[in-house]
């Protein structure tokens, strides 16, 4: 089925699944470009009745279930929405929810910086109403006397740019829309603060209170005003942004001073074979073009799907799920996604829909296919080969399909593109005698590769390991600045989540901070400084651009060298002594995510979650157990023994909870259990020496139902076991609160820094 046909089958089934009391009323009437005030009533709180209460939207029930994700969100606060009709308040993400989020983050702003000049950003990428919604954003903000920055003709930006901006221009911080690479249907807003970084849950908590507050104002009063400003209020900027380029040239200059400097910038263009970006969803483009050609570079690359499509093409869609039934299903845009048919045979869902057997036929072998996502954050690195290279590459742990002509498509998950990227720059510090310069150290999360620690200890890289999200990365960033900026002279100490207390040494700079789920960024070796005199080791957000320029970089020198991306990594794990150069990720989806009917699809996501987290529990508490030394290691082995009698447990060395999940470490390997913070799904990783063991781990872990034996109660009191997800979070805040960076944002003046 093509791409137009699936994208009608998913209209209908919206159409369909909607009640006409939502299709007919526009609580936010945000296609009213002028000035309105909207009225929040005690009705609109409660659940609609066709008799009783005709205004109902059920608002309490959905803040209940908005806080509940700000709670432990990884990535924003997302969800499905309805595409045909944003102001259904029975989807997570909706006009009102919008409105009230951000009218409550404008309130919260205004107490803490009273009487200042307030300044933001709003950006967005190219899913289904994220205009609509930046519009109402800004429109929001405008009304409450906060400027908000947007780019020209409001016009799509990458997170990072967004990211970037915030930091560089000495922003209150910024409203970014996206769900990154999760399915079309799905929207979010990831709030960033005046670092860049995403917020941590205690910031987006603040905000939820406000609304909490502006509830039981409406229900005490009976109503609560919101004032939405006109769409072209002179608080919406788009003339500032259009001055400095969309913020493209003082990302090149940051560019410039790391992975764009002079070396690599000459290897790409001395490249002899273009290499091909996929461009998924179509919003990089708009941004990305721009930066390669102001490196003079663009025309070293070759372009796929630059057209903007919230459908993302039709990519990762199909008309069956899994198990062949049937019905409209979404694999997201995740290329390194791994699935099985209803026969039991494994595939690459997303690849099969970019339809590389023609679009690739007349490339040829060694040519570099780097696929990003709609928010142009996540990176994936792919290469045509021949398949007489299959023995190999299964040897070397890397995956493939099959192309035609004899060739495949060789798949690299982040945990190896990466590898070759900080293997790479590393080589280039060295080359050019800057490593001697500072001590090294990377950040990564625990899920991330067994081997990044490897290498790292082989070239006297310290690591930092943290829980999986980006913001955990920035969080250590802003620690490790802190201790440089009050104690230059001194050793800075930093404790990972794993309870390490790590010495990264005097004037530290972090060679690389990244997650197997394809996000990197390089450190800088200048300190970077904002506009009002800010530094930074290096930016907050994961960047594909910046991934883009390295890996190209990388791609060139290999070329020279007539070396297969394949054959790189092998000579990685050769000479740095690497034994766990295998990885897996098990992921685990409870529930049909694309289900059009939200009744269905709320009591499915709620009965994912229970399953969700029984699974996680089971692990969680034992992890727990062990850090209060309620249970020995002994003791979890036989458990664990007694429970998964097709494994062995018995070269388990650790259990430990890592923030938001449960990292079990053996002595060739680690299996971590992670659910997932934004949805019903639970994730498995592991890496060691052994694929198939790995594999086995993780699949049979990852899938348990989390039944507790007689032995696992006989041990464990089920008080503790009902108390430990609160326990959990009380351990991460300890982790994320120690050593912090407390300083408060100074606003600076605007007029000076930036003539505005």
């Amino acid at each position: 089925m093509n791409s137009q046909t699936l994208e009608q089958e998913l209209y209908n089934s919206v159409r369909e699944n909607t009640p006409d009391y939502i299709k007919e009323n526009k609580y936010v009437d945000i296609d009213n470009k002028n000035e309105f005030t909207f009225i929040l009533k005690k009705e609109h709180l409660l659940p609609y009745d066709e008799k009783t209460n005709t205004e109902g939207l059920n608002l309490d029930n959905w803040l209940k279930n908005y806080e509940k994700e700000a709670a432990v969100s990884t990535a924003g606060i997302r969800g499905p929405q309805n595409i045909l009709f944003p102001y259904d308040v029975r989807f997570p993400i909706n006009i009102m929810g919008i409105m009230l989020a951000t009218y409550a983050k404008a309130l919260v702003a205004k107490e803490k910086y009273n009487g200042k000049t307030l300044l933001k950003l709003a950006g967005r990428e190219v899913r289904y109403n994220s205009d609509k919604f930046l519009d109402l954003i800004a429109r929001v903000q405008a009304a409450q006397g906060i400027e908000t920055l947007t780019t020209y003709e409001r016009k799509t930006m990458p997170i990072w740019l967004a990211s970037f901006l915030c930091f560089k221009l000495d922003l209150l911080g910024g409203e970014y829309i996206t769900s990154s690479h999760g399915i079309s249907v799905k929207n979010a807003t990831k709030d960033l603060n005046s670092q860049g970084s995403q917020y941590l849950p205690e910031e987006s908590m603040e905000f939820v209170n406000k609304i909490k507050e502006i509830f039981e104002i409406t229900k005490k009063e009976g109503q609560y005003e919101i004032k939405i400003a006109k769409s072209n209020d002179p608080l919406i900027n788009e003339n500032f942004m259009k001055t400095i380029n969309n913020g493209i040239d003082l990302y090149k200059e940051y560019l410039e001073k790391g992975v764009a400097n002079k070396e690599n910038i000459h290897l790409i263009k001395d490249l002899k074979e273009k290499i091909v970006i996929e461009n998924v969803g179509g919003s990089a483009y708009n941004t990305l073009s721009k930066l390669l050609n102001a490196f003079n570079i663009e025309n070293k690359f070759d372009w796929m799907n630059i057209e903007e499509d919230p459908f993302f093409h039709g990519i990762g869609k199909y008309d069956t799920d899994p198990k062949g039934n049937k019905c409209f299903y979404d694999y997201s845009v995740d290329a390194t996604v791994v699935a099985k048919d209803k026969e039991g045979k494994t595939f690459f869902p997303v690849i099969e829909t970019l339809n590389y057997g023609e679009k690739l036929k007349n490339y040829p072998a060694g040519t570099v296919v780097l696929i990003t996502d709609p928010d142009h954050d996540r990176l994936t690195v792919c290469q045509i080969e021949d398949e007489k290279e299959i023995p190999f590459l299964d040897e070397t742990g890397i995956s493939y399909c099959k192309l035609n002509n004899n060739r495949i498509l060789c798949i690299y998950n982040a945990n190896q593109s990466f590898l070759l990227i900080m293997d790479f720059w590393a080589k280039q510090l060295k080359e050019s005698n800057r490593w001697s310069n500072h001590p090294r150290f990377i950040i990564k999360t625990t899920a991330s590769a067994k081997s990044w620690d490897e290498w790292a200890e082989y070239n006297n890289v310290k690591v930092v390991n943290v829980p999986v999200g980006f913001k955990e990365i920035a969080n250590i960033m802003k620690k490790v600045e802190k201790q440089i900026i009050d104690n230059p002279e001194k050793d800075v100490i930093i404790t990972d989540v794993l309870g390490k207390d790590i010495n990264l040494g005097k004037n530290p700079r972090m060679l690389f901070g990244g997650e197997e789920s394809g996000g990197m960024i390089i450190g800088s070796e200048e300190l970077i400084k904002s506009k009002a005199g800010r530094i930074a080791i290096a930016m907050r957000e994961k960047s594909a651009s910046e991934a883009i320029i390295v890996a190209s970089a990388l791609t060139a020198k290999l070329e020279k060298e007539n070396k297969t991306l394949s054959k790189a990594l092998n000579e990685i794990f050769t000479t740095n002594k690497i034994i766990s150069k295998y990885d897996i990720r098990e992921d685990i989806a409870y529930y049909n995510e694309s289900e059009p009917d939200i009744v269905k699809l709320t009591q499915a996501k709620k009965d994912g979650e229970m399953l969700r987290t029984k699974n996680d529990l089971f692990y969680l508490t034992m992890a727990l157990a062990a850090f209060d030394k309620k249970i020995t290691l002994e003791q979890i082995k036989s458990i664990l023994n007694s429970t998964f009698k097709e494994l062995n447990f018995d070269n388990l060395t650790a259990i430990k909870f890592v923030g938001d999940g449960t990292f079990m470490q053996f002595n060739n390997k680690f299996i971590e259990i992670r659910p997932s913070g934004t949805d019903a799904k639970t994730k498995a990783y592991g890496a060691g020496d052994n694929k198939e063991d790995i594999a086995k781990f993780a699949y049979i872990l990852g899938n348990y139902s989390g039944e507790l034996n007689d032995e696992y109660l006989a041990i464990i009191p089920k008080d503790y076991y009902n108390n430990a997800k609160e326990k959990s979070m009380q351990e991460y805040l300890k982790f994320t609160n120690k050593d912090a960076d407390t300083r408060t944002f100074e606003i600076p003046n605007y007029k000076e820094t930036l003539n505005i």
